[in-house]
């Protein structure tokens, strides 16, 4: 599968490192929480309709059936991912090692960020198949760019990893629990963490680290006056 991005799309990415505000419609916002909250199967149109403050009729005016609210938000999470991704790549330019932690960081950074929405991926056992296999279809392509790039640099001997496809599955699924646990008050900043997950996927795909220059021993304390 090939993983090049259009000149174009490029172009009109937005900065992958910039989060203002979630841009949602409030029956999405409010069916997002409920999810996350309680589960899909533990949702009801009901309820968002409910949070939301409009009847259950014009929540269906908007969005055909539950099924089609949480397709929606998948979709536009993991197509957010993607476009960020691809901006991280191109603007890292050609060398595999920049690309990649170009995209790692990206990645990670939209699941700090965006968490609440990225979360949602635990739900999708439940899309209906033809909308599962589409957001397969996508997430597989987020996929195949980290693969492509890992093989590009085990072509120029940057990584090293015999089993490029299990380490980019590992280094997702790193990637991914991010927004699972972080949390904005927490010790670390999104970007720190995105620093460290950079660190520990580059020694997933085996790539050797410079060895840190050592450090200069401390001064020891004089003596006290008198002692031998």
């Amino acid at each position: 599968m090939s993983t090049e991005q259009s000149q174009d799309s490029t172009a009109t990415a937005r900065h992958w490192r910039s989060y203002g505000p979630l841009d949602l419609h409030p029956i999405l916002v409010h069916a997002m929480e409920a999810f996350n909250e309680h589960g899909y199967h533990g949702t009801s149109v009901r309820n968002i309709a409910g949070r939301v403050g409009v009847t259950v009729p014009a929540l269906y005016y908007h969005y055909e059936n539950k099924q089609a609210l949480l397709a929606t938000l998948l979709e536009t999470s993991i197509k957010d991912v993607l476009d960020r991704c691809r901006a991280a790549a191109a603007e890292a330019g050609p060398a595999p090692l920049a690309r990649f932690c170009g995209m790692v960081e990206s990645i990670v950074l939209y699941m700090a960020h965006r968490r609440s929405l990225a979360f949602l991926d635990t739900e999708i056992r439940s899309l209906e198949p033809a909308n599962r296999a589409r957001y397969v279809a996508l997430r597989d392509y987020l996929q195949h760019m980290l693969l492509d790039t890992v093989e590009a640099g085990r072509a120029e001997g940057v990584f090293t990893t015999d089993i490029p496809a299990d380490a980019v599955r590992a280094v997702l699924i790193m990637c991914q629990g991010v927004a699972n646990w972080f949390r904005p008050d927490g010790p670390l900043t999104a970007e720190q963490v995105a620093e460290r997950h950079v660190l520990l996927s580059l020694g997933t795909v085996g790539h050797q680290l410079p060895a840190p220059a050592p450090r200069a021993p401390a001064p020891r304390a004089p003596a006290p006056y008198g002692s031998p």
